[in-house]
């Protein structure tokens, strides 16, 4: 008979390839994501491939906080599928070892998955989001192209929020622009105008904003006055070296406070209970997507070694689809939980719960060789998901 630890230790090192490829492919796919950002970044702002470099480097902790617990599962799948497919499991079973005997190296598998995206979730991601928000002001006040961003409201300049819905960058034509300039102390300058023009002056760092046709509106906060003023053309002048001389404090964001930060945040007594709801759920998905390499591990173990039509499909299109379902409980449970009314400890951990006690079942059911026979409609969407990444797979090399 072959020692249990000689065959555990073959277990865990099969995991390898197939979690360093899926995690590869699938944050590669993300990545994808990204690339009309960065054209447009680098076609219309002309940032250089450093900032390019480094802010897909920012990037990257939030992709792998979910493509390492996806990468977990499909490898644990596609590992006991493949031991089912060349009947190495039926050998394993007739030297008289059970499936919980198996066991093992999928927990440890899981453990490091889980360790490796809790460092991620909790250093990483908030980290990453930050620096990513730090980046932009800063290449927003270096050139202020970056700052006129169509159809969002801008804030990266210090102290002036903008709104352009149209802007043509080769003649710089603005079209329905307005401007809330607070860089008067005690005074709020709020402009509103159909056109406007960007002109750079021969200082390479004084930008100006000329509007037309347009209308002030001015808030006094010291007299408490308010006065409008109508205007056919009017020049709002921006010094970019004067911004970068005091960048002034980054508001952050609650997913972009650390984890110190956010409990300090959470126990300083918030009074607006959407608020306090939205804390706690951002604080429990820290520890809930990493735990998720449990559930979902759980869940592939038996799925790897259940019923023959499962192995005729494709493993990474059962994998995916898991992973569809459990993101589908996960962003249901953050919709329910911003309401307030809905306890965003269960919202955030309901998921684990349901892919774990789901993993478990299939466990006990095919221990004891009463295999759980997949609905028709769950091997349809597997091939038609199967299907779908291999066009995706053909599309990229192609390209």
């Amino acid at each position: 008979m072959i020692p249990v630890n000689i065959i555990n230790r073959y277990i865990f090192k099969e995991f390898l390839p197939p979690f360093g490829i899926s995690l590869f492919f699938l944050t590669f796919v993300f990545l994808m994501t990204r690339i009309p950002d960065i054209t447009n970044m680098v076609v219309n702002y002309n940032a250089d491939i450093t900032a390019i470099l480094m802010m897909i480097m920012y990037t990257l902790p939030r992709f792998l906080e979910f493509t390492i617990p996806m990468s977990v599962m499909i490898s644990v799948l596609l590992t006991f599928m493949r031991m089912s497919g060349e009947n190495e499991i039926v050998a394993l079973k007739s030297a008289g070892l059970s499936l919980y005997r198996l066991l093992p190296p999928v927990l440890v598998f899981c453990m490091l998955g889980t360790l490796l995206t809790l460092w991620i979730t909790i250093f990483g991601v908030s980290w990453g989001k930050l620096a990513i928000k730090q980046k932009t002001v800063a290449m927003a006040r270096s050139s202020i192209d970056l700052a006129l961003q169509e159809r969002q409201f801008n804030s990266q300049l210090k102290d002036i929020m903008m709104y352009v819905s149209h802007v043509d960058m080769k003649t710089k034509d603005l079209t329905d622009v307005f401007i809330e300039d607070r860089t008067v102390q005690g005074m709020t300058r709020i402009s509103v105008a159909p056109r406007g023009k960007l002109i750079r002056s021969h200082n390479d760092s004084v930008y100006t904003i000329r509007l037309y046709s347009g209308m002030i509106n001015q808030v006094d906060i010291t007299d408490k006055t308010v006065s409008t003023i109508h205007f056919g053309h009017y020049d709002i002048n921006i010094d970019l070296a004067a911004m970068q001389q005091g960048p002034g404090r980054i508001q952050k964001d609650l997913d972009e406070r650390s984890l110190m930060d956010l409990l300090r945040f959470i126990r300083s007594g918030i009074q607006d209970k959407n608020q306090m709801s939205e804390a706690l759920m951002v604080l429990h998905e820290k520890f809930s997507v990493p735990f998720a390499c449990f559930a979902m591990g759980l869940l592939a173990f038996p799925l790897g070694v259940q019923s023959l039509s499962l192995r005729r499909s494709s493993g990474f299109g059962t994998g995916v689809l898991c992973l569809l379902v459990y993101y589908f409980f996960l962003a249901a449970g953050w919709s329910a939980g911003e309401t307030g009314y809905f306890p965003p400890v269960l919202g955030m951990w309901l998921p684990n719960l349901v892919m774990g006690a789901a993993g478990i079942y299939l466990l006990r059911r095919n221990a004891r060789e009463k295999p759980v026979k997949m609905p028709a409609i769950v091997t349809r969407s597997v091939r038609r998901v199967q299907n779908r990444c291999m066009k995706m797979m053909r599309h990229d090399m192609s390209a």
